[in-house]
C-alpha cells in the first residue's frame, strides 16, 4: 500500500476512486474494537485531565459529538500531545487478538477492476492504526493509498469536515467529486460526502437500527452489496 503521498499533490487521475473507511467498516462493529478504544479514551481523559470517571466519560462524548474525534477536543482545549494520546489509545489496542485475515473481504476487493477504479483508504485514525488494521485483515496490498487524520497537525482535520474529503481527493489524485465513491459506517461522514457530491454509501451493520432518514442515497447492511450498487467497477463473473 502506498503512503499518504502515493500520488503527487494535484495529480489528475484517469480512474475514479473508491474510498473505504477502516474502523467498523472493513471489520464489523461486533468485533468490539470501538468499545475497547472508548475505554482507553475514557481512562486517558481521567488520567491526564485529573477527572473522575463519570466526568471523563461525559467530556469524551462531548468532544466526539462536537469535533468528530475526542483527540481534537483534547488538543484544542488542553494542549495534550496528540502522538502521546495515539500511543496510549489507538496503538495500545490489542488488535492482534481481535482482527484476523478476512478471506471474504479480500475476495470482494480483488474482484474490483482496478483498471477502472482506484482503491483508497480514508480514516479518522492516525496512520499507524490504519496501516495496522489493514495489515491484520490481510488486505494492505490491495489499496493504493491512505488518507489519515494527521494528529501532528493543528488544527486537526477529520471527517465529517469537508476539508478532510478535499484532502483525500488531492492525495488520491482525483479532481471531480463525481469520480469519488465512498463507504463509511458513520451517518455524519456518509452524509457529508454526499453533500460534497460523492456517491456515498452508509454501512449500517446487521443488528443495528436503520436511521429514519438515510444518510445518503445508498445504505447497505454488508460490504458485499457494493457489487450491486457499483457493478461497473467489478470484474465480469
Amino acid at each position: 500500500m502506498g503512503s499518504q503521498a502515493t500520488q503527487p499533490n494535484g495529480a489528475t487521475a484517469s480512474r475514479s476512486v473508491l474510498f473505504f473507511d477502516i474502523d467498523n467498516c472493513l471489520y464489523p462493529r461486533s468485533a468490539k474494537v470501538h468499545d475497547l478504544m472508548a475505554d482507553l479514551i475514557d481512562k486517558y481523559f481521567a488520567t491526564h485531565l485529573g477527572l473522575p470517571e463519570d466526568e471523563a466519560i461525559m467530556l469524551h462524548k462531548e468532544y466526539y459529538k462536537n469535533y468528530g474525534l475526542a483527540i481534537e477536543g483534547l488538543v484544542r482545549h488542553h494542549q495534550i500531545d496528540p502522538l502521546d494520546y495515539n500511543a496510549k489509545v489507538d496503538d495500545a489496542l490489542p488488535l492482534e487478538n481481535i482482527i484476523k485475515p478476512n478471506a471474504e473481504l479480500r475476495k470482494l476487493l480483488q474482484d474490483i477492476d482496478t483498471s477502472k477504479v482506484k482503491l483508497w483508504l480514508l480514516t479518522n485514525a492516525y496512520v499507524t492504526h490504519g496501516r495496522r488494521v489493514v495489515r491484520l485483515l490481510g488486505i494492505d496490498d490491495l489499496f493504493e493509498g491512505l488518507t489519515y487524520c494527521d494528529y501532528s497537525e493543528f488544527p486537526i482535520i477529520c471527517k465529517p469536515d469537508l476539508k478532510m474529503f478535499a484532502k483525500a481527493m488531492k492525495e488520491a489524485g482525483v479532481e471531480r467529486a463525481e469520480d469519488c465513491y465512498f463507504i463509511d459506517d458513520s451517518y455524519a461522514n456518509a452524509a457529508s460526502a454526499e453533500k460534497l457530491g460523492w456517491a456515498s454509501v452508509h454501512l449500517v451493520e446487521e443488528g443495528l437500527p436503520v436511521p429514519k432518514t438515510q444518510a445518503s442515497k445508498y445504505q447497505v447492511r454488508h460490504l458485499e452489496e457494493l457489487r450491486e450498487i457499483f457493478p461497473q467497477f467489478f470484474k465480469p463473473t
